[in-house]
């Protein structure tokens, strides 16, 4: 099927307004596929929203903070009755950047609601519609930081981890449907609010960081092949994780095929 017949007509892009999310909106229009994009800053949302009318689709904008319990229902609200084919949850960076017992908690609470709570309400919502019409997918934006726990990151680690075994099980559900499922783990990526980041923290800009344009052109290309990318390595390398995204593949298949031999035993 050609793209758009597969992922189309319209695509919901969550963290839409610059960075990453802005990068994949401009691939999906220019691959013809109408957009509701999501974030907070409607500023923001409008200028993004105008150029990518400029290629020639459609855009909805939704003002939205998806750290908000009500964040994704909006977002969904204003999708309406549009077929939506793809949804690419980019947004979930943490902006706390504080020791977990330095912050309130209502802070991690947030940080947890985006990237748990919020993607899951979209994969719901949108999930089975898709697999209701046997085609569709589901890009989770991730970062490294889902192979471990790390020194003042222990909420932004452990939603990250969440959105990687998420991902998986999502794809060893859906792809019976036809609907593909991929976490994009990324390492060190030039977007605006990595760049806040290290901006507060002193901190210098990476030399060789992942340019968003980049990202974004990979993880379309890679969605077919699921459940997981690891960003700048073969999908037959671990690199920053204990084992590969095919070794896990492979792991999440031979399960599936021992329960089912299981329940066909019993």
């Amino acid at each position: 099927m050609e793209f758009k017949d597969r992922f189309g007509p319209w695509a919901l892009v969550a963290g839409a307004s610059d960075g990453v999310g802005l990068a994949f909106c401009r691939h999906l229009a220019r691959e013809g596929l109408n957009l509701i994009l999501v974030a907070r800053n409607q500023s923001k949302l409008d200028a993004a929203a105008e150029e990518l009318r400029g290629l020639g689709v459609e855009c909805v904008t939704v003002s939205a903070d998806l750290s908000k319990p009500d964040g994704a229902d909006r977002a969904i609200a204003a999708a309406a009755d549009r077929e939506v084919g793809l949804v690419i949850t980019n947004a979930g960076a943490d902006s706390i950047n504080s020791k977990f017992l330095d912050a309130d908690i209502a802070e991690w609470e947030g940080l947890a609601t985006m990237n748990i709570g919020t993607k899951m309400r979209l994969a719901h919502h949108f999930g089975r519609q898709m697999r209701d019409r046997g085609r569709g997918g589901l890009i989770l934006v991730n970062s490294g930081a889902c192979y471990s726990g790390m020194y003042g990151l222990a909420t932004y680690c452990g939603s990250k981890g969440f959105v990687l075994n998420f991902s998986e099980g999502l794809w060893a559900e859906l792809r019976h449907h036809g609907v593909d499922v991929l976490t994009m783990v990324l390492g060190q990526t030039d977007t605006p609010s990595y760049r806040a980041t290290l901006a507060k923290s002193g901190q210098p800009l990476p030399e060789n960081w992942a340019d968003p344009d980049e990202v974004a052109a990979t993880a379309l290309r890679q969605l077919p092949h699921g459940p997981i990318y690891n960003w700048g390595q073969p999908n037959d390398v671990a690199g920053m994780a204990p084992n590969s995204p095919d070794e896990r593949r492979a792991r999440i298949e031979m399960i599936e095929k021992m329960s089912h031999d299981l329940t066909e035993r019993v």
